[in-house]
């Protein structure tokens, strides 16, 4: 019988591990947050007060099975001088279906349907949530847009609103093997489920490992100077201690040129692994050369890491 994993996340991070752990004989399903509200997601969420599409779509095309061509025309983004200008057609895609059938859930399924995807996709909620944070110093910033453009250390991480969640997220994670808190943004896309209580609840109460793959480079101001015990410190304050397992991360020694790209155009440095601190937290550290720089940037090879997981999941 096939393994389950159930994966929470959302943007690039998470559509990237879920792109290579798909080819592996395991029954994924992908959680993904609904408060972005930045570029188009942002518009469409405006003009048709509906949850965030946008890392749906990426997550729905890169677990798709069908051929390159039509996966990266669901990703084309028009550029035009109109309304249209800088949607990618999945987005649209996506909501007129959800303006048909009212709901993300079941819009998802039919467009699981038509991009051939074999696994399952949830929305965590079917709410417009906006995602708020408290920072170090007290301010209150509005929306996950700001939130990651504010280059600000939070305090705390919280909806505007009361969330709703999909019953469907709960029994997944009841029936999971392996839960798994995605790499991807800390504050924006991994925290937006913990803050749910009843979901952090769920965590701790299945009998399901839970894995955190730590991200390979840091968020300017979010997680300056941070370790990769730092970042589990973020989610503890959440989820609670003694609920993660195991943490994934990166070994990888980086080209220095490369990395003194990242520190001046983009603020951001590599996450160093602090195994004692780690060890001390009781968590399981697995550590190895994950990431690839072959196209100009640095990411985490994602058949790598996917087998990775896999091995882990077999032991």
């Amino acid at each position: 019988m096939r393994k389950k994993i159930v994966v929470l996340g959302g943007g690039t991070g998470m559509s990237f591990l879920l792109r290579g752990l798909k080819d592996f004989p395991v029954d994924i399903t992908a959680i993904i947050t609904v408060s972005d509200d930045g570029r188009s997601t942002g518009k469409l969420r405006e003009e048709f007060n509906s949850p965030a599409v946008g890392d749906t779509r990426k997550v729905l095309t890169n677990l798709s099975e069908l051929p390159t061509e039509i996966k990266e025309t669901m990703e084309y983004r028009f550029k035009t001088y109109s309304d249209l200008d800088g949607h990618p057609l999945g987005n649209l895609v996506l909501t007129a279906m959800l303006n048909k059938t009212g709901s993300l859930k079941e819009s998802i399924k039919y467009l699981s349907k038509l991009l051939d995807v074999k696994h399952c996709v949830l929305p965590l909620s079917e709410d417009y949530l906006t995602l708020m944070g408290k920072t170090v110093d007290g301010e209150i910033i509005e929306g996950e847009d700001n939130l990651t453009k504010s280059n600000k250390k939070y305090k705390e991480i919280f909806y505007k609103e009361e969330p709703h969640v999909v019953s469907d997220v709960f029994s997944a994670i009841d029936k999971a093997d392996l839960i798994i808190l995605s790499m991807g943004s800390l504050y924006t896309s991994v925290l937006p489920h913990l803050i749910c209580k009843d979901v952090s609840k769920a965590i701790k109460k299945s009998k399901a490992n839970v894995m955190y793959i730590c991200n390979a480079m840091t968020q300017p101001g979010e997680t300056d100077n941070f370790g990769v015990s730092d970042h589990l410190n973020v989610l503890e304050k959440y989820l609670g201690k003694n609920v993660i397992d195991v943490v994934i991360a990166s070994n990888t020694i980086v080209p220095k040129n490369m990395l003194e790209k990242y520190e001046t155009e983009e603020q951001k440095d590599q996450v160093f692994i602090d195994a004692d601190k780690i060890k001390k937290m009781g968590i399981e550290l697995i550590d190895s050369d994950l990431l690839t720089t072959e196209d100009g940037t640095i990411k985490h090879d994602s058949l790598k890491l996917s087998a990775m997981i896999f091995s882990y999941l077999m032991r």
